[in-house]
């Protein structure tokens, strides 16, 4: 076996036995956190708890044998119903039931608001029935230098498409490396820039959904490690929950608009900027967002994948409401052209643009950058007329079935700089 496909398969044998060495208890049962996001007055982690069998506790600590032991233990677990767990916050503390598949979800209001001194803060979570097993979770409370909230998609957004393909994704890791394609060339420098803000340091939260598994979040915790992403919750939609009796993923439809809503309740004095693609719902959920809360979104950035006709309804609907409620769009068929429109809207330092530049530069093969078509009127009347009567359409057209799309930004002159 070459050295660089056996390094390849000592690390992902290690990635994925990473959750069942870190939390296991006694009896085979494990408490699985992940990482939790909240403000000084409230704060929300989901987890799990599940159960595996204890077969080859002799194998050597860190052998491969030990490794495979690991990951087949991890195959053959299961979810825990009905566990009770105690958690304690800052001085609160609250009891939680796992629901049939073992998740448990906590949402508790500190007692004390957490240390301003730190951004990331250990929740104590303890097993009480039916075993006693400890655990630490970790939850991201934002500073007061925090100017906005950024919420992206991963699917098509971040990673590329085949987010539920382990082996795909594992591939990509161990044997591609920081040059495991991302799906946008320069994302991870945009991200970045994002969550240091204008001054550099508003370190704003970032949260991540995704429509795939929790069962691939150690993975995407590597890739985003990998390409130096921000930290920060990756929330999943749904737990595919998959079973003789129900060998279908259970449906997910209106989750992803509970978590934002759920998310602008809690962050309810900060703005939001939403990051999409326009191949599945994004367009209809992050329009739906802005009608209900007009207002509260600087930016929606759409990464344009889809030549579909029927999508284009959904992006001009979109549209329309972005302009009503005073905001900006922009469909990006490059990262750089986000990055330029954030600098230009006084969300992220001027100079982050040449940084997403050269990321791109080095992530895409033909780095020359796409021009932007601008659909603008001096108010938000004349800019709506702008795409009822057709200009969204025209630029999409032209862009129908070749690989130069052209980005396109909707406002009104009052929104640009």
């Amino acid at each position: 076996m070459p050295s660089q496909l056996r390094r390849a398969f000592h690390k992902s044998l290690e990635l994925l036995a990473r959750p069942v060495r870190r939390a296991s208890g006694r009896g085979g049962f494990v408490v699985q956190p992940y990482r939790g996001y909240g403000s000084r007055d409230e704060v929300f982690l989901i987890g799990r708890v599940f159960r595996q069998p204890q077969f080859g506790a002799r194998a050597r600590e860190g052998s491969v044998l030990a490794q495979l032991i690991a990951i087949a233990r991890r195959l053959l677990r299961w979810g825990v119903a009905r566990g009770t767990l105690k958690v304690d916050f800052c001085g609160a503390s609250v009891r939680v039931t796992t629901d049939r598949d073992g998740y448990f979800r906590v949402h508790l209001q500190p007692a004390s608001p957490p240390p301003a001194d730190r951004l990331w803060h250990e929740m104590t979570i303890a097993l009480v029935e039916p075993a006693a097993v400890a655990a630490a979770g970790e939850i991201f409370v934002p500073p007061a230098a925090s100017r906005y909230v950024v919420i992206s998609d991963i699917d098509d957004t971040i990673v590329e498409t085949g987010v539920a393909n382990k082996a795909r994704m594992l591939w990509n890791l161990f044997m591609r490396g920081p040059r495991s394609r991302v799906a946008f060339p320069g994302v991870a420098a945009l991200l970045q820039a994002l969550h240091r803000g204008v001054s550099g340091t508003e370190t704003n939260p970032m949260l991540y959904v995704s429509r795939g598994p929790w069962s691939i979040y150690e993975i995407l915790d590597e890739f985003f490690n990998l390409h130096a992403i921000p930290i920060g919750p990756i929330l999943f939609l749904r737990e595919w929950g998959l079973t003789l009796q129900s060998p279908l993923p259970r449906r997910a439809e209106g989750h992803k608009l509970a978590l934002i809503r759920n998310m602008l309740a809690l962050y309810r004095d900060l703005p939001f900027i939403l990051i999409g693609d326009s191949g599945q719902r994004d367009p209809e959920i992050y329009a739906q967002i802005v009608r209900e809360h007009p207002g509260r979104v600087l930016a929606i950035y759409i990464r344009n994948v889809s030549h579909d006709a029927a999508r284009r309804q959904a992006i001009e609907d979109l549209a329309l409401e972005v302009v009503a409620s005073d905001s900006s769009l922009l469909l990006a068929a490059d990262s750089l052209a986000m990055a330029e429109h954030a600098a230009e809207h006084g969300l992220i330092r001027p100079e982050a643009r040449s940084v997403v530049l050269e990321e791109r530069a080095i992530q895409e093969e033909e780095p020359a950058p796409k021009p932007t078509v601008e659909i603008t009127g001096r108010s938000a009347a004349e800019t709506s007329r702008a795409v009822q009567e057709g200009e969204l359409e025209e630029a999409l057209d032209e862009a129908r079935g070749t690989e130069a799309a052209p980005n396109v930004a909707v406002e009104t002159e009052d929104r640009q700089r």
